[in-house]
């Protein structure tokens, strides 16, 4: 039976390290909140973050304005991070997959996970991870120095 939950490492890793733009769905504005830090985290190790929150539309955060939807976003993603509940996925999915024709990657943080979207993505040459969060995968499969750029470069020498 074929792996719905992530790719093997290697292939997360050569996503991973092609990935550059990333819409974050359910994007708080919250600091505590693990959509407002793992967004931090990924703004930080060098990925360009689109926060998609429809009450935050507009607003600045991590120099990019917050879109409603998916749709809204005028610029390719490669990843789309989900922080929505399991029922909410397939319309997200669904979306992810008609705003972005080359999207690479849909990840479903900790405690999400929908087979049938994973599959539907999947049928359609997307990757899927789901129940991971890449504030841990990221650091675990790259060191925790890794930074986005050209040949991978450390955040810290």
């Amino acid at each position: 039976m074929r792996n719905l939950l992530a790719p093997p490492d290697d292939d997360l890793r050569a996503l991973l390290a092609r990935v550059r733009t990333i819409a974050v769905v359910g994007f708080s504005p919250n600091p505590a909140r693990p959509s407002h830090f793992v967004s931090a985290f990924l703004f930080e190790a060098g990925y360009r973050v689109i926060p998609i929150n429809p009450g935050q539309e507009g607003r600045v955060f991590f120099g990019e304005p917050a879109r409603a939807r998916l749709s809204d976003v005028d610029v390719p993603a490669d990843m789309v991070d989900i922080f929505r509940r399991p029922d909410h996925v397939p319309g997200i999915v669904d979306e992810a997959l008609a705003a972005f024709p080359d999207l690479a990657l849909i990840w479903m943080q900790i405690g999400v996970r929908n087979s049938d979207a994973a599959a539907k993505a999947q049928g359609q040459g997307v990757a899927v991870v789901q129940d991971r969060c890449p504030k841990i995968e990221i650091p675990r499969l790259f060191g925790p120095v890794w930074r986005v750029g050209s040949g991978n470069e450390p955040i810290v020498g």
